[in-house]
């Protein structure tokens, strides 16, 4: 029988909760302990409902506990990578939300000292693990599409988020197209090889306000030749908006939206079926789950990491490239290093 895996959660906002139930639920993980900043009348009663024993305003009462295995960074991003390396330094597994930081030269940093404490880092692009979009990986991988040529990525909120959020996010391609550009790289992998974006406000003049851009349209050139098609709206309203397509020398494949129901009402007034599911907590609540149970399957049985650190850094340069193809309106190159290699799983 395996042990299970003593874990803390350092962070306990919508996420960090989301995680602590899924825990919860799986029986090769034990969740000890959660840490957040502000201890509030409502954290506690969600903490008590849950029976979970232990609450810190510190994470590093999480790291100092030697029972603790690995640890969910589940904190504002730009506090990510100082997690991960007060937790490597702590020889504790990392599983951390996307994204590792807001440059790739501070994600460098912390990805050096994992790599020295000798520790395993899983970052939390969740999508990886959506069941149809791992089909379309099978598909892509198994050569039944042919020579992929066109990837075409629709993602679109249902609403947009609060202006305090968006302060302090990293902009829409660091903090929501971040998921699209590490699902091109997955589809396809390979690397990118050239970004071209064109962004613009049309929802809020808050985004504006903020030197962020609140519709985009993403051109993605892969080293292959490959192009692929990303567009992103901060609001849809019909719902959350999340559609794949690949298409290859050998066919296409192309991953709908999911719905509550799949049934089609036909009458002589109109053609109906169900809007798309609201938001990414209930179309991805598979995709989380399966996520956090392949992490453990990476501790205990050394199965591979299905998105290492090299790939959260790799998508948060497609992302500052985007950004800075948006502000000159020029594409942008990137540049890859010998060795680098996108995770298959």
């Amino acid at each position: 029988m395996v042990n299970p895996i003593v874990v803390g959660i350092i962070g306990a906002g919508r996420i960090g909760r989301l995680h602590a139930d899924n825990l919860r639920m799986m029986p090769l993980f034990k969740l000890k302990s959660i840490s957040e900043a502000v201890i509030g009348e409502e954290l506690l009663v969600w903490a008590e409902s849950r029976n979970l024993g232990s609450i810190f305003v510190s994470g590093e009462d999480i790291l100092n506990d030697p029972e603790i295995e690995a640890v969910f960074i589940c904190t504002p991003t730009d506090s990510h990578a100082y997690w991960i390396e007060q937790a490597a330094r702590a020889k504790k597994h990392i599983f951390c939300e996307k994204p590792i930081s807001l440059s790739s030269a501070q994600t460098s940093k912390a990805l050096q000292t994992v790599k020295e404490e000798g520790v395993l880092l899983q970052v939390g692009f969740n999508r990886r693990m959506d069941p149809n979009f791992r089909r379309l990986k099978q598909l892509v991988e198994s050569g039944e599409l042919g020579s992929p040529q066109i990837v075409k990525i629709t993602s679109r909120d249902p609403q947009p988020p609060g202006e305090a959020y968006v302060r302090s996010s990293g902009g829409m391609f660091m903090d929501m197209t971040i998921h699209d550009f590490d699902m091109a790289r997955y589809l396809m992998g390979e690397e990118v090889a050239e970004v071209y974006t064109r962004g613009a406000n049309l929802i809020d003049p808050m985004f504006g306000r903020n030197g962020d851009v609140d519709t985009a349209v993403i051109t993605l050139t892969f080293a292959s030749g490959a192009i692929c098609v990303i567009d992103n709206s901060r609001k849809a309203v019909y719902g959350y908006d999340q559609r794949v397509e690949v298409f290859g020398s050998g066919g296409s494949a192309v991953a709908d939206n999911c719905r509550p129901t799949t049934v089609e009402v036909s009458t002589a007034a109109s053609v109906t079926r169900d809007q798309p599911l609201h938001f990414f907590l209930e179309r991805y609540n598979q995709a989380f789950s399966e996520e956090i149970s392949a992490f453990a399957r990476a501790i205990r049985l050394q199965e591979p990491i299905i998105c290492s650190g090299l790939d959260g850094q790799q998508a948060e340069r497609i992302a500052e490239a985007a950004k800075e193809s948006h502000l000159t309106g020029l594409p942008v190159k990137l540049t890859h290093c010998a060795g680098e290699k996108v995770s298959a799983m």
